[in-house]
């Protein structure tokens, strides 16, 4: 799954999250991703979940983000 990094606007601040159990867990702050932009692939580093939103600039669900939501 792609997402983007909110601090950036351009394209090439979207990042490949290789953990989407860690993404839909509210207890994990961080998730195991790398950027996606050039040609090489990057090497894989972890993201702060708060630091991204969907491609769109949709932020992501809460019930992902807060270990206190009750839906």
């Amino acid at each position: 799954m792609f997402l983007k990094l909110r601090q950036h606007e351009n394209e090439s601040s979207l990042v490949e999250v290789l953990d989407l159990k860690a993404l839909v867990d509210p207890f994990a702050t961080t998730v195991h991703a790398r950027m996606h932009g050039g040609e090489e692939m990057q090497d894989p580093h972890h993201f702060e979940k708060a630091e991204l939103s969907f491609p769109s600039g949709e932020a992501l669900p809460r019930c992902w983000v807060d270990s206190h939501y009750q839906g």
